[in-house]
């Protein structure tokens, strides 16, 4: 089917018709300044939106494009922040949302208000939202084999039937137009069968435009769109925005590429049929889309559109061709002159309106046209009587005398109507005029009987316009498969499996390939659900970012039927892409970056599902490093439980630390090369294993900048003695371990001494000896496990890194850095504590605010001597000064004996 599509002639498209100006009968509470790009005449797109009451969150919607006559139908079933509504509607981009009056206030109004600020907002009365009215209309304007389908499917869409009655109305109240019978495309869309990407998520990744150049092609559809037709170009930009997921529409549409790309003839056969073609779309649209009171222009341009069609359908094989095909071809044949073309000027489209008609078509035509002839001869006759003049002709005056300022001195009288110009003069004659309005009588009466005659052939092209309209998609398919085969025959893609499992062998990313002239350097993914949530790390400019959106541009590529830039692809079937890649502030909604980071954060957790594909890149960023660590973690654990595939870039080297043991979460980095004194770094670009292990990129990177050498001097002596500090710190970190471990075990032999010279015994004995063996295992636990916490902290910046500092070379001192308070500070007094209670003495070092203090207080044993519980605090103050002698300090906590009986 491919290459039997024959051409003829290219002609080219329709002019289109400008409406009359009129007022609004319908209230706009956003209106917007009137212009060539929003003005309501100049309309595309008009979505009608509907919601129903109470609790459910269900949504009607209805979207006619005034410039291709298609209508597509859909009803959702939201959530509660109405995130497929807003979807849908930004796949559409309408210049015009409707509203009922009655939801002014609601909601959904203002969500979509509020992330469409560039669209005009109509409500119309709650009366033209009628479901019997959308019925209605679709018993008379959907193509005649469409109407019984539509009507089944609308009647358990009680909103979308309400919706498509109020744009309806809405064409025809406010845009003074109406759709011929059955002639007008009508889709139901249902809200499954399709990948949903947020409006965030195609901006970041440049599905349809270029972030940072609207005129560049440097986007996915730039890149993709080798398309010959406007019917093909649109329907890329469709399947982009909404990639399927139905594997057997997918596999089919492989199968055609691959066909193409391996059949050299057909491809260069059907390329070359693609170029002759119109836009069908705007050239069918332009037949049925009817002024309520039709305008001289639109007469005119009626022919036009006639010629438009008849070389449209002179385009279509006829091995191709659909039922009825040869019958409109046959009416254009039998009723317009061979010889009439398309035109532009106002006097040929004047003469083309009045014998593009053949002969004998109309008998009543053929003599008004006759009488209509005479008169211009008679005209012609005259002036060639007069003088070598030249003879005019505009629509005011209709025929009129030109001639040369110089050629006369003064103008005879017989000469009326003059007008001089610079050099020349215009006139008429009594009898010029008098042959102009024998010629409009005669010209009224030809334009009347031959637009008719065009309005019935017309009418009889619109009972077969179903199938023209069908041929139009065919073509628009074949085109966009077209310039997937031209995409994988000039830049060596291959064609990608559907799977359970994504995995990519030399995968390249598809845009960044064809900006650079150095060769791209490819990389390898492979993601399942024991590998799903994929944390990569690297310095920066390692291309990290260019890794996680080659795979999410390679995801949509597949789920469009396009082979991949690869030499092995297998991707499972994604419904919902997400990316949270932009680092820029959102200066209308008045939000900072890292609010703008939560805010799309919270988007993606409220509506991910295992299904999902999620990139995100340098989370938490935007706020402090504690906060952000501490805000990626928290996220990355609910990213991690949803089971959906997750590439998480990230700077913070403790998140892969921390989640590396978790099922499903892998370590990945970027590999980089750094020389040992951090004076050259070699970018790798390819993905490895593990986290990543350079120390000191940022100095290595900021050589490769024209920093003041000064500048580079001093951030090098910084970070060494930081480094120094951290690990000083780390060393009196185990010392101050050894302090905690040890006064845990003297207060442990303090309270056996209680014990001991008590009076307690039998069951109650057990118990609590017991309970206090349970609170010395989780004190010593707690006092581990700050130990290892501190150990992974960064060294804090000293008091004399601040603006009084002297020197650089005197920022630290060897004797800096944190002080170990000893076991009177560390442990406390028992001295201090309730005489009825005694607590397990914890660290209240400073750098201990984040440890977990576990402490039980407990109530001494009965019959302990009331002088014994009073000397405690002798006997641990002295226990104390003993405690600060180097030798205690580095002994083992277990080198400590207990007296006998203890």
């Amino acid at each position: 089917m491919a290459a039997s599509f024959v051409l003829s002639s290219s002609i080219g498209a329709a002019s289109s018709i400008a409406p009359s100006s009129r007022t609004s009968i319908f209230p706009r509470t956003t209106p917007r300044p009137t212009t060539t790009a929003t003005s309501v005449a100049s309309q595309d797109i008009i979505c009608a939106v509907s919601e129903s009451r109470g609790v459910s969150t269900t949504v009607g919607l209805a979207f006619v494009n005034l410039a291709t006559a298609e209508t597509v139908l859909c009803q959702i079933c939201d959530s509660q922040t109405y995130v497929k509504t807003v979807t849908k509607i930004g796949v559409f981009e309408p210049t015009e949302i409707l509203f009922a009056s009655s939801v002014k206030e609601s909601k959904l109004s203002h969500i979509i208000q509020e992330k469409f600020r560039d669209t005009s907002f109509t409500f119309l009365d709650r009366r033209f939202w009628s479901e019997r009215a959308g019925h209605e209309y679709v018993e008379r304007l959907a193509f005649t084999g469409d109407v019984e389908p539509i009507k089944i499917v609308l009647g358990g869409n009680y909103y979308a039937a309400c919706c498509f009655a109020a744009v309806l109305k809405f064409v025809d109240l406010e845009l003074n137009k109406t759709f011929a019978c059955h002639s007008l495309r009508i889709r139901f869309e249902p809200s499954q069968g399709s990948m949903s990407i947020d409006l965030s998520t195609i901006v970041s990744l440049e599905l349809i435009q270029n972030i940072h150049n609207a005129k560049s092609k440097d986007s996915l559809y730039g890149l993709l769109n080798q398309t010959l037709t406007p019917m093909g170009a649109r329907l890329l930009r469709a399947n982009i925005l909404q990639p399927s997921t139905e594997e057997p529409m997918l596999q089919a549409r492989y199968d055609a590429v691959g066909d193409l790309s391996t059949k050299e003839d057909m491809f260069v056969s059907v390329r070359q049929a693609l170029k002759g073609f119109v836009d069908a779309d705007k050239v069918l649209t332009s037949l049925i889309l009817v002024p309520n009171n039709p305008t001289f222009q639109y007469a005119e341009q009626s022919v036009n559109n006639v010629i438009m069609v008849k070389t449209y359908v002179g385009s279509i094989s006829m091995l191709c061709a659909p039922a009825g095909h040869r019958a409109v071809q046959q009416m254009i044949e039998e009723t317009l002159n061979d010889n009439v073309m398309y035109q532009t000027r106002p006097l040929d489209l004047r003469n083309q309106r009045i014998y593009c008609i053949r002969a004998g078509v109309n008998s009543l035509l053929d003599v008004a046209r006759q009488t209509y002839k005479e008169a211009n001869t008679d005209a012609t006759d005259l002036v060639a009587e007069l003088a070598a003049l030249d003879l005019k002709f505009d629509r005011a005056r209709q025929y009129y005398i030109s001639l040369s300022a110089t050629q006369v001195e003064s103008l005879p009288d017989v000469f009326i109507n003059v007008y001089r110009r610079k050099k020349r003069i215009e006139c008429q004659t009594l009898d010029l005029v008098k042959l102009n309005q024998k010629i409009t009588d005669a010209h009224q009466e030809v334009i009347s009987l031959c637009d008719e005659t065009v309005q019935t052939l017309l009418h009889d092209i619109c009972s077969q316009i179903s199938g023209l309209f069908k041929v139009s998609e065919a073509i628009a398919v074949l085109d966009m498969v077209a310039a997937f085969a031209h995409l994988a025959t000039s830049n060596d893609y291959i064609r990608p499996e559907l799977t359970d499992t994504l995995a990519i062998k030399s995968g390249r990313h598809p845009i960044r390939e064809k900006i650079h002239t150095k060769k791209f350097i490819p990389n390898d993914a492979y993601a399942t659900q024991q590998s799903r949530f994929q944390i990569i790390t690297g310095c920066n400019m390692s291309g990290k970012s260019t890794y996680i959106r080659a795979l999410a541009l390679m995801t949509v590529m597949a789920q469009i039927g396009c082979f991949i830039p690869a030499e092995y692809a297998s991707f499972p079937i994604v419904h919902q892409l997400f990316a949270r890649v932009s680092t820029s502030d959102d200066l209308e909604a008045n939000v900072s970056t890292f609010a703008a980071e939560m805010r799309e954060m919270a988007f993606i957790l409220r509506n991910i599902e295992p299904r999902s594909m999620v990139i995100v890149d340098e989370l938490g960023r935007g706020t402090s490093t504690t906060d952000g660590l501490a805000i990626a973690i928290a996220i990355a654990e609910a990213l991690v439980e949803s089971h959906a595939l997750v590439w998480f870039v990230t700077h913070f080297r403790d998140l892969a630390l921390i989640m590396g043991e978790r099922n499903g979460v892998v370590s990945l980095h970027l590999a980089a090369e750094v020389s040992p004194d951090a004076s050259k770094m070699t970018m790798l670009y390819k993905i490895a294993e593990g986290p990543d292990t350079n120390q000191f990129y940022g100095l290595a990177l900021a050589k490769l900048v024209d920093l003041p050498p000064g500048v580079l001097e001093t951030a090098q002596q910084v970070s060494e003695k930081l480094n120094q500090l951290a690990k000083r710190r780390h060393s009196k970190t185990k010392a101050l371990a050894v302090t905690r471990r040890r006064n845990l075990i003297l207060s442990l032999k303090e309270q056996l001494l209680l014990v001991r010279n008590g009076t307690m015994e039998g069951e109650a004995l057990r118990k609590w000896l017991k309970r206090l063996q349970d609170d010395f295992v989780l004190s010593m636990a707690a006092i581990d496990e700050d130990a290892a916490c501190l150990s992974d902290e960064d060294a804090p910046v000293p008091a004399e890194m601040n603006d009084n500092a002297d020197s650089t070379g005197d920022l630290f001192s060897d004797d800096e850095g944190p002080e170990i308070h000893h076991s009177s500070e560390l442990g406390g007094s028992l001295a201090q504590a309730d005489r009825n209670q005694l607590e397990v003495p914890m660290s209240e070092h400073p750098l201990d605010n984040s440890s977990t203090r576990i402490s039980r207080p407990f109530a001494p044993p009965s019959g302990i001597p009331a002088g014994t519980r009073d000397g405690l605090a002798t006997s641990r103050s002295e226990d104390d000064d003993d405690s600060t002698t180097d030798e205690q300090d580095s002994a083992s906590p277990m080198d400590y004996e207990m007296d006998d009986g203890s």
